[in-house]
């Protein structure tokens, strides 16, 4: 069986400003002067909103790090290698929610650093080359967080008793301290997502793929409140529409999909009721539980759409109706529906 993996699509053309290269996902659009460096700041320990449900973060210097492309990798694994044996990954990703930019990842168990570098191995162009993937981990044990963002800008946060350690690998990729460093966003930019499919390639994951296989091998959630249904400004919604894709076991082996659309109040029940929606379609025998791949939400009229395009016909869907948790179609998104 061939290993499954990525690869960027080699018809893509890099850009290059002077000795600067550029991820092939997101690159200037006008003129620039490029510059490679880090700026340093220090931040006290003052239980910020960054923190999140984790634990009062301590004091630490904050490094925000630009690099060429073809050095990121290399600058990444040896900042990893100041980081504990255990870890926490963290996965940004830009999503299909239409009340959400981003869908962030984040485990809250401990990953072995090797499977996490195995995952950066595996999947190297997604992550070091795509312009809609954000990537990183943190440890706790020295305090050390590193994230790779959209642009390929790495912030480092290291509590003090390291900050030798982090200067000493930037040292050594010729990094220096200046007032201003410049990458892509430093002007006007474009993102794009650069990986190559083939229908001959079943071993070229898509982005929905690696992220679903993320998922399950570092153990990610999707880092938002499941109780509640806000947008990015915090603002309630409500009852929405949500397209959500539920995986079973199939059969013959393979898993098998279904597209489930329910309206609902908040991520657990629109996981819940995608779930409820697949259980009698699987064998008694079958003891693994349905699994929600993603859960997005869809504006009303696109929800509207959505409808009557699984139910092949016109479907009127009211404000009214809207306002009520339940499930509205199931589909099979695989062959298999035995």
């Amino acid at each position: 069986m061939i290993p499954e993996r990525c690869e960027a699509d080699p018809t893509i053309e890099r850009v290059a400003v002077d000795e600067m290269v550029f991820p092939l996902g997101v690159y200037p659009i006008e003129p620039m002067e490029p510059k490679q460096g880090y700026t340093l700041e220090f931040e006290s320990a003052d239980g910020d909103d960054d923190s999140g449900d984790w634990e009062e973060w301590p004091d630490r210097y904050v490094y925000d790090i630009v690099i060429s492309a073809e050095r990121l990798p290399s600058l990444v694994q040896s900042l990893l290698s100041i980081m504990s044996q255990r870890l926490y990954p963290i996965l940004d990703v830009l999503g299909r929610d239409a009340f959400r930019e981003i869908d962030p990842y984040i485990s809250y168990e401990h990953l072995a650093l090797d499977q996490f570098l195995d995952g950066l191995i595996r999947f190297k162009d997604f992550f070091f080359e795509d312009g809609l993937i954000g990537f990183g981990a943190m440890s706790d044990h020295p305090f050390l967080y590193i994230f790779v963002d959209e642009h390929k800008i790495v912030t480092v946060r290291a509590e003090p008793t390291i900050k030798q350690r982090v200067e000493s690998v930037l040292r050594a990729f010729e990094l220096k301290e200046r007032e201003d460093p410049a990458g892509a966003d430093s002007v006007g930019h474009e993102h794009r997502t650069v990986l190559r499919t083939a229908d001959d390639r079943p071993d070229l994951l898509n982005v929905d793929e690696i992220v679903e296989r993320l998922r399950d091998d570092w153990r990610l959630l999707l880092n938002v409140d499941p109780e509640q249904n806000m947008d990015d400004r915090g603002r309630s919604l409500g009852i929405t529409g949500w397209r959500c894709v539920v995986r079973t076991p199939g059969n013959s082996g393979m898993n098998r999909y279904s597209e489930v659309l329910v309206t609902a109040g908040s991520l657990r029940e629109a996981e819940d009721l995608a779930a409820d929606a697949v259980l009698p379609e699987m064998d008694i025998e079958q003891f693994e539980e349905p699994v929600v791949v993603s859960a997005d939400r869809i504006g009303p009229k696109e929800f509207a759409k959505e409808v009557g395009r699984v139910l092949g016909k016109t479907r009127s869907v009211n404000q009214t109706e809207l306002g009520v948790s339940k499930i509205w179609t199931r589909r099979w998104l695989t062959g298999e529906s035995d």
